[in-house]
Order: structure tokens, then C-alpha cells, then sequence
């Protein structure tokens, strides 16, 4: 069995939404209320289990709201209980996370401590865990306290029939939707797909399959800009809280929830043809935090309290359209498509220079700038589309055993170069090249070979 998960937009009616909203609100109000009690236990105020620690474990917490929401909440009655509890639980995690991240014991970066939860900055959400929540017919849900919920989709069709196990409500762009999570049976992969791809992401163009074949970029938010801007604009001559504000809030909120749906739309589309289409498809391992950091400064060796320019400006707005593509999205739905559809992915190291080597010969050049969009090798004369060029290595590099990719992740460390004086000297290459390793240097790059090969001198 496996767990899917399931988006769906709700169409509540006014009474109903306003239903949505306190739920939402009662988790909300109850994570405050669990926050400011866990931080007086820690600065000594109370005690929690009588030996003087503070104790954010979910069976404590639900002690506690049990035995004061009455004096803290009398109108708690009036939603459902799964939106407490679904605040308490999330300060748990809160919690949790924070003190596992603190000691070492969580990988990733390093979470900080739990935040207050405005009502004007935080997503509305809760999550129904128990209770008669679930599918009422086609197209409606059946939500606790609240009733039956109208969907935009045929929900009942989507999820099988299966009544899902916990269903998340929260709110995104100005609307209401529904995450359901159903157990299904693992599902039996086609047998139909054949060949393999190398894939290359890119801000001109979102992929550039090794085949050819193109995905062009249609900037879903440069051109929303515009009126992502005068919106935004509009919204801060507004007095903050009034009724023309929370209007400008709202527009200003459809406008940035019709961007993220554009984005999410092109790539479950490219996503689902490239898992339904190969049997093997190779990816990089790219890090989007080290591609969008800001550049350092540039302090002036003449005048100390100035700067050289550096490119900020340059940078910012890279970095904005690498953001828009969206490379993180890329890889976890082509993850989870390929997990059901039975195609294999191979993921490259980030270290494997895609762009540089040419991937007919083998050559790794020194330097190769964003500006340069056409590949042209000195050693063999190769001239072709930069992207193309990288995916054709990138397909090649996913097929290559284990031991070959590790070295490339070594580069950093590893002594035994070649220098581009050596390179030169065998008529193996010339003096632009790069320094790499003898046992990373690759023939054959062609989509034939399939296989990394190596060579020596």
C-alpha cells in the first residue's frame, strides 16, 4: 500500500467559509495560547510534570488545553475539535523539530524557534484527523461541524472510492482546499516504456531534453509583474486593517495564487510526459540556495568606504527567474511520477561540469559564461547549442557506475590533475582546458554508448 495525496478546491458558500475561517482561527489562537505556556514553563514560571521541565509532547499539551480551555476558550464549543488539536499537534512538531535541529539529531537546515502566528501573515489551515470527515458524494465533502462542502472536482472519482485517512483544509490565493490523503495499492508500472533522456534545466529554456527536444520559458511572472506591482502598490495606501485594505489583500493575493498556478500547471505537464514517455531519465542535482545566493561585495582598494559595482542588480533578477522556473518542484513531482509510472531516475552530481564538457570528445574547458548559448569545442571542432550540449552529458552521466560519479564529487580534494600543460603536450588537448582528474575524463558522450567511459595517458 501507498499513501496519495489528493488537492482539491472547495466552493463554500458565505456561511461556510466564514465556518472555515473560525476553524482555522480556533488552531491558530490555540497554537499562540500552547506557545506562551510552553515558554513560561521554560523560564520557570510552571511546572508541566512537577520536576521543573517544560514538557511540548502532544499527550501533555492535550492535558493541559483539556483542563483550561474552558477558562481560556468558553467559545471552543462553537468549532470542531480536530482544529485544536490540529494547532497543538503542529506546536509539537514545532517544538520537536526545533530541539532535534538544535542537538544534531534532524538533517537539513536549522529550524528556530517556533513563531508567534499572526492572524493577517499565517496560511489558515487545520487538518481533520478523526471524526465523520470524508466523501459525501461526487463532488462534496463532508466536513465536521460545517457540513457538506462543495468541490470543484469530482473528488469521489480522484480518490477511488477510498475514504481518505486525514484531510488538511487550508487556503492559498483567496480560496478554500482540501488535502486528502488515501492508502492505495502500490500500482503496477506499464511495461511499455523505452529510452532514456538527459534533461537540462535552464531559465531561456525551462528543459532541453538530449533528444532535442525543446520546453520553451513563458515567464509566468515577469509578465504578471506589472500587475503584481500596482496591486501591491495599492495595497500599501491603504489604511492597514480596513475594509479597502483587506479588499487589496485579497486581489493582491489572486494575482500571486494565478502565478503559482501557472507555474505548478507546466510542470506537472512536462513532469508526467517525461515519466510516462522514458525508461530512464537523468537529472542534475542542483542546488537552488548556492544559485540564488547574493554577490559578495566588492569593497574599493583606492577608497575604503566605497564599493565597486558587482553585479547586484544583474544578480537579483537571475536569481528572481530561477525562482520562477521553479527546479525544486521539478525534481520532487518527477520523483514521485517516476515512482508510479516505473521509470527509473538517475540523479547527477551537481560537481559533473554538464556545460563544459563537450560531449562529443570529452574536453572540459576552463571557463564557460552564461553569455556563451553556443558550445564550440577546440579540440574537435564541436559547435553546438549550449543546453543541448548538457543534456546529451547529463543523459550519458546518469548511466555511469557509482565509482565514476563519487569522483567527480572529489575534484575539490583530489591531487592527481591533469594540468592543461600536460593536456596540451600529449595532443590530448590545449591550454584553455580544465584540470580534471585522468579517470573522469569521458569519450563517446553519445547517446548510443549509454555508459561513462574512461581513459588514461
Amino acid at each position: 500500500m501507498m499513501r496519495k495525496g489528493i488537492k482539491v478546491r472547495l466552493d463554500p458558500t458565505p456561511r461556510q467559509e466564514r465556518l472555515l475561517a473560525s476553524n482555522a482561527g480556533a488552531a491558530r489562537y490555540v497554537f499562540n495560547l500552547g506557545l506562551m505556556h510552553i515558554k513560561s514553563q521554560l523560564n520557570g514560571n510552571t511546572s508541566c510534570d512537577g520536576q521543573g521541565k517544560a514538557d511540548w509532547s502532544m499527550p501533555a499539551l492535550r492535558r493541559w488545553w483539556n483542563a483550561w480551555k474552558q477558562e481560556l476558550a468558553p467559545w471552543w464549543r462553537e468549532n470542531s475539535k480536530e482544529a485544536y488539536t490540529s494547532g497543538l499537534q503542529s506546536l509539537s512538531d514545532a517544538f520537536s523539530n526545533y530541539f532535534a535541529s538544535r542537538d544534531g539529531e534532524r538533517k537539513g537546515e536549522r529550524m528556530g524557534w517556533p513563531k508567534w502566528r499572526s492572524k493577517h501573515k499565517t496560511t489558515p489551515k487545520f487538518t481533520y484527523t478523526t471524526g465523520s470527515f470524508g466523501v459525501a458524494d461526487p463532488h462534496g465533502l463532508k466536513l465536521p461541524r460545517i457540513g457538506r462542502v462543495h468541490c470543484m472536482e469530482n473528488v469521489e472519482q480522484l480518490t477511488g472510492g477510498i475514504q481518505p485517512s486525514h484531510m488538511t483544509i487550508s487556503k492559498h490565493g483567496g480560496h478554500w482546499y482540501a488535502s486528502l490523503c488515501v492508502e492505495v495499492p502500490d500500482p503496477q508500472p506499464p511495461t511499455t516504456l523505452e529510452g532514456h533522456v538527459g534533461v537540462d534545466i535552464g531559465v531561456k529554456r525551462i528543459a532541453t531534453l538530449s533528444d532535442g527536444t525543446t520546453v520553451e520559458n513563458p515567464h509566468t511572472l515577469k509578465t504578471s509583474m506589472r500587475r503584481q506591482r500596482r496591486t501591491q502598490r495599492k495595497l500599501n495606501r491603504r489604511r492597514k486593517g480596513s475594509k479597502r485594505y483587506l479588499k487589496a489583500k485579497k486581489e493582491l493575493q489572486r494575482v500571486e495564487g494565478h502565478v503559482a498556478n501557472q507555474r505548478r500547471d507546466r510542470m506537472d505537464k512536462l513532469t508526467t510526459m517525461l515519466a510516462t514517455t522514458y525508461a530512464d531519465i537523468s537529472i542534475e542535482d542542483l542546488s537552488v540556495k548556492g544559485m540564488t545566493k547574493r554577490p559578495k561585495a566588492k569593497p574599493d582598494p583606492n577608497n575604503p568606504d566605497k564599493y565597486l559595482p558587482n553585479g547586484r542588480k544583474a544578480k537579483a533578477g537571475l536569481n528572481r527567474e530561477i525562482l520562477d522556473v521553479g527546479f525544486g518542484m521539478f525534481r520532487r513531482m518527477l520523483e514521485y511520477k517516476c515512482a508510479l509510472s516505473g521509470a527509473r531516475l538517475h540523479i547527477v552530481d551537481r560537481w559533473y561540469p554538464s556545460s563544459k564538457t563537450c560531449s562529443n570528445c570529452g574536453t572540459v574547458k576552463a571557463k564557460l559564461s552564461l553569455k556563451e548559448r553556443v558550445y564550440r569545442c577546440d579540440h574537435c571542432g564541436l559547435v553546438i547549442d549550449r543546453d543541448l550540449n548538457a543534456a546529451s552529458n547529463i543523459d550519458v552521466a546518469g548511466s555511469a557506475p557509482r565509482d565514476v560519479k563519487r569522483a567527480w564529487r572529489a575534484h575539490k580534494t583530489k591531487e592527481s590533475w591533469l594540468t592543461p600543460e600536460t593536456l596540451a603536450a600529449s595532443g590530448e588537448g590545449n591550454a584553455n582546458q580544465a584540470a580534471v582528474p585522468a579517470d573522469c575524463l569521458r569519450l563517446g558522450a553519445d547517446a548510443g554508448n549509454g555508459v561513462l567511459s574512461t581513459r588514461t595517458n
